[in-house]
């Protein structure tokens, strides 16, 4: 499988990963829900968790994926108030947890990257 093909597969398995987590594990992504957001933490973790999970699943349908591809970089910048929230509420914590927190923030721009690539590179087989 050639490695244009495998990159969409990658981030699929990523996004189903994280929803997952949402479902099984839901108490630190409650945390780290904006309070700025209406209703409960757990609402949005689980909604969240349901958007990772349809992404995934589009990313994995060569069909659809230049949509979820599309989708799935404007969902990582959306959840970066919550990478801001988390490195914030983390600040004073010892430095092995802040720096997971911190370094959090940064990845969301390879995240985008590599989303925006999947859909660059799924144009010309839809």
């Amino acid at each position: 499988m050639p490695r244009s093909d495998r990159s969409p597969l990658l981030l699929a398995g990523l996004l189903a990963t994280a929803g997952v987590a949402h479902f099984a594990a839901p108490r630190p992504f409650d945390a780290i829900v904006p309070d700025a957001l209406p209703g409960k933490p757990r609402t949005w973790t689980y909604a969240s968790g349901a958007v990772e999970l349809a992404l995934a699943a589009g990313l994995a349908v060569p069909r659809t994926r230049k949509a979820a591809a599309l989708a799935s970089a404007a969902f990582f910048a959306g959840v970066f108030p919550a990478n801001v929230k988390m490195a914030a509420d983390w600040r004073h914590r010892p430095a092995p947890q802040r720096a997971v927190a911190f370094g959090r923030l940064p990845l969301q721009v390879p995240l985008v990257l590599w989303a925006r690539g999947v859909a660059r590179n799924a144009e010309g087989r839809s």
